[in-house]
């Protein structure tokens, strides 16, 4: 005689006993308790959350003997003949088997029949296979069924079933299971069935179960017939590895050991999948990943390094690899010609690798440069004197960290405007825009050191920062108090908007209280262009002459336009035409 199976020794026969489910038996026990019992029901939901097992706990309620607080007894004659399948109250259809019309009439002949409990009760399963003759046939008496009659529909794809089904029934849909709670039955299971398995073997089991009670213990028992240890296998974490790295040259090792290890190549795919979402979910949404403690914090590592764009790409890609493997004559080289694409982009030419490209030259172009300000401009040259032309000279706009700005710049204008800037509260939203790891915290500095570190701060702030105080000099550092110069009031009253992630920087490397100052002052920018202006407009200038080394030219040494003009042309004759 065969052993019978986890999921069937432990199907659910009361509502307390349902497992991740707790609003359908909320709604279902308070309909018993209140007389309130519905006509029709639609069960719906992926499949072994427990839909069938429910509709046999509601004809049992419906029927029990010895009813209490909405649960039935389990040991009256009726819950008992329920249990076993051999109740006259209970008619289970495969609507699969049972789809036609003939099946329908054959089904309401027997609703207007008499029946020993209080209740009749139709059991419909995967109800949406019904043709439309038999939905048809059904919708009459779904709509006024006898009073001793309760129909229960299921269905694993409600899309399917028909408005007018759904209309005439109380739609309930059941949930997969979170991770923990599969968890936390598999032990209990392996407790009370007093299996040996390992922690790791469990983990794998509820990977393998993805939510599905059913799925899960039958996981379970192939797992406990194999030894109670997983099978040796390759490490989804290889092919996001490779993806990272853009190594089309370990991506394809790993599914040469995954196949080897007897993995197909169509589930591998899909596994790889699955693994691409949970990393995914954990840049977008990380309460709704679950895996546990160690497992996030990995999956969290590597999303955090392979971005957002890269792993939608994968996805995509992988996904129209599940389509078209089906009718692939190799899988296994479907499979390494789109993963050699997803590490090897200069491979592909679509428009999602070359943007990815373009990123990572614009990031890298980025990073070579000085992030205090914009890039230099060439000198532009005139190239009949060879000089710089005027307004043409580069603007040196880019800030050199170890050079010290001078100390009393003058002001082009009176001082206009005297911001006082103190630190404020740095918690909560400057976390993001903490400095860099290159400005580190150490013993409290002097005010010309941290005349000389103003640049460090500026370069480890968000873009907008930076941006902003490119502009602004430092004028002056003393007890702590900065002095920097802006080029108007608009720009300082923009500035002292952004303070406070600048206010954390000074005080992390200074290692004391930081004060700002503003002044409205002649900015870099204006400063360099005048003093380029004055230079090549002083280059420009005629040497002076001195007229006590001229002499007088000789008489007839001179000669006029119109001689000029006989000399142009050798040979003419100049006529006075006084006409």
């Amino acid at each position: 005689m065969a052993t019978q199976s986890l999921y069937r020794r432990y199907r659910p026969r009361r509502f307390d006993e349902l497992k991740g489910q707790d609003h359908v038996v909320r709604a279902l026990r308070n309909s018993v308790i209140n007389n309130r019992e519905g006509q029709a029901y639609l069960f719906s939901g992926p499949r072994g959350t427990g839909k069938t097992s429910t509709a046999r706990i509601l004809a049992k309620v419906l029927n029990c003997e010895k009813l209490k607080d909405g649960e039935p007894c389990g040991k009256c004659a009726s819950c008992a003949s329920i249990d076993v399948g051999s109740s006259y109250d209970v008619l289970e259809l495969d609507a699969a088997s049972n789809s036609g019309v003939d099946n329908m009439r054959d089904l309401i002949e027997r609703a207007a029949l008499g029946n020993p409990g209080r209740h009749r009760v139709f059991i419909l399963d995967e109800v949406h296979m019904l043709s439309k003759s038999a939905e048809a046939a059904l919708l009459k008496t779904l709509e006024e069924p006898p009073e001793h009659v309760v129909f229960v529909l299921a269905t694993t794809d409600p899309q399917k079933v028909s408005e007018t089904i759904r209309s005439r029934t109380q739609h309930l849909q059941f949930h997969l299971l979170t991770t923990q709670e599969l968890k936390d039955h598999v032990n209990w299971v392996v407790a009370d069935a007093k299996l040996v398995i390992s922690a790791e073997a469990i983990d794998r089991v509820v990977q393998l179960g993805a939510g599905s009670v059913r799925d899960t213990l039958s996981a379970l028992e192939l797992v406990v017939a194999s030894g109670g240890e997983v099978d040796e296998q390759i490490s989804l974490d290889e092919f996001i590895e490779s993806f990272i790295d853009h190594d089309p040259g370990r991506a394809l090792a790993a599914v040469g050991a995954a196949v080897q290890f007897g993995a197909d190549p169509r589930a591998l795919t899909e596994d790889i999948v699955r693994h691409l979402r949970d990393v995914f979910l954990s840049l977008m949404a990380p309460e709704l990943v679950q895996l546990p403690k160690e497992r996030a914090e990995i999956v969290s590592d590597q999303a955090r390094r392979i971005g957002a764009g890269s792993v939608v790409r994968a996805i995509e890609v992988l996904g129209e690899v599940l389509i078209e493997i089906r009718h692939a004559p190799d899988a296994r080289l479907l499979l390494e010609v789109s993963l050699v694409k997803l590490t090897r982009q200069s491979a592909s030419t679509d428009v999602a690798a070359l943007m990815s490209r373009i990123e990572r030259l614009e990031a890298a172009a980025a990073a070579n440069r000085d992030p205090t300000g914009p890039i230099t401009r060439p000198v532009i040259v005139d190239p009949n004197t060879g000089r710089a032309k005027l307004g043409g000279r580069a603007t040196p706009l880019v800030v050199v960290q170890n050079q010290q700005a001078p100390n009393k710049p003058e002001p082009v204008q009176n001082v206009a405007k005297v911001v006082p800037i103190t630190t404020g509260s740095t918690t909560g939203g400057t976390a993001s825009s903490a400095p860099s790891q290159n400005i580190a915290s150490g013993a409290v500095l002097s005010d010309d050191e941290i005349k000389r570190r103003w640049p460090d701060v500026v370069a480890s702030q968000k873009p907008m920062v930076r941006a902003l105080y490119s502009a602004v000099n430092i004028i002056d550092c003393k007890d702590g108090l900065i002095t920097l110069g802006a080029p108007s009031d608009v720009h300082i009253t923009k500035s002292s908007e952004h303070t406070e992630a600048l206010l954390a920087s000074l005080k992390t490397i200074a290692g004391k209280q930081i004060k700002l100052n503003f002044v409205v002052a002649e900015s870099k920018r204006n400063r360099n262009s005048k003093s380029n202006s004055i230079e090549l407009a002083n280059e420009d200038i005629e040497d002076q002459v001195d007229l006590a080394e001229t002499t007088k030219a000789p008489k007839g040494a001179r000669s006029t336009a119109i001689d000029d003009l006989a000399k142009a042309f050798p040979g003419s004759q100049i006529i006075d035409d006084k006409k």
